[in-house]
């Protein structure tokens, strides 16, 4: 299960290229895993690592602290490519719990939403100054919808109503509905005696 996310207060690190994909993210060799554990460790591997598995010490995931920077800016049409839902597990097991970036897509802002990492479209300007300031800490309210670093107008966004209700609660689908079992069970019980 996700933790609660409710308001977020974190730096952001900055990975500005466009068209960061999928396999960048967590390479195909590293999908054999059923399990979220551990894929923080191989996320961007090739960007982290050499081929001998040295951590490659200019990348900036290997020289940040996971636990200050929790919110990762990220370039245009991130996370394109496949639909593999092991990019947005190894983004949360590396420490991340939100991806802000102009365009995102689609098919991983599901994966996300499901996985408890929130992704938030911006316009280039809001990119722009989060960018520029990135040591500086941004509150992300889900609550109230918005972003808000230092002076700058808070930057309202939106998230489907549903995923949105799971990220505030801490829960994914199925915590969802083994949360309403006795209504259904209710429901159930009402609709099988209305038919008898």
């Amino acid at each position: 299960m996700p933790e609660p996310l409710q308001v977020l207060t974190s730096r952001c690190v900055v990975l500005s290229q466009a068209n960061i994909d999928t396999d960048q993210i967590i390479p195909a060799r590293f999908l054999t895993t059923t399990s979220r554990e551990g894929l923080g460790k191989v996320a961007f591997h090739d960007w982290r690592y050499e081929s001998d598995g040295t951590p490659r010490p200019e990348a900036v995931l290997n020289r940040i602290d996971p636990a200050e920077r929790r919110i990762l800016l990220a370039g245009p049409n991130f996370a394109c490519g496949s639909s593999r839902e092991h990019a947005p597990w190894a983004l949360v097991d590396y420490g991340f719990r939100a991806v802000i970036s102009t365009s995102i897509a689609d098919i991983f802002t599901s994966n996300a939403l499901k996985t408890g990492l929130l992704p938030i479209e911006v316009d280039q300007a809001t990119w722009d100054d989060l960018a520029a300031f990135a040591d500086q800490p941004v509150t992300i309210d889900l609550e109230a919808g918005e972003i808000r670093r230092g002076n700058a107008a808070p930057t309202p966004f939106t998230v489907e109503r549903f995923a949105r209700r799971c990220l505030l609660d801490g829960v994914d689908t199925l915590g969802w509905l083994q949360a309403r079992l006795p209504d259904i069970a209710a429901y159930e019980a009402a609709h099988h005696m209305e038919t008898a």
